[in-house]
C-alpha cells in the first residue's frame, strides 16, 4: 500500500482505529510525536507521574463526562 493509499484511508477509520495509529507512530518515533514539543522535560515527567497515579489508583478519577460537566458548572460554558 503507498503513502497515497494510505493517506487517503485514514479519515475512513473510526476514532479508535486512529488512536492506535497515533500510539504506533509515537512508539516508532521514541515517544512524543511533535519534533519541537513545547513541553518541558519537567511537565513531561509531571504528565507521566499522574498517569501512573491514575493507573494505580484508577478509584480516585472520574470520567471525562463528569470533569467536563463540573469545569462547565464552575467556569461556565
Amino acid at each position: 500500500m503507498s503513502k497515497t493509499e494510505i493517506l487517503e484511508e485514514l479519515p475512513k477509520l473510526t476514532p479508535e482505529e486512529r488512536n492506535e495509529i497515533r500510539l504506533k507512530l509515537a512508539e516508532l518515533e521514541g515517544g512524543w510525536l511533535d519534533v519541537d514539543d513545547p513541553l518541558t522535560d519537567e511537565q513531561k515527567g509531571l504528565l507521566e507521574a499522574r498517569l501512573e497515579d491514575i493507573e494505580q489508583h484508577p478509584e480516585s478519577s472520574i470520567p471525562w463526562d463528569e470533569a467536563k460537566r463540573r469545569l462547565d458548572a464552575r467556569f461556565g460554558k
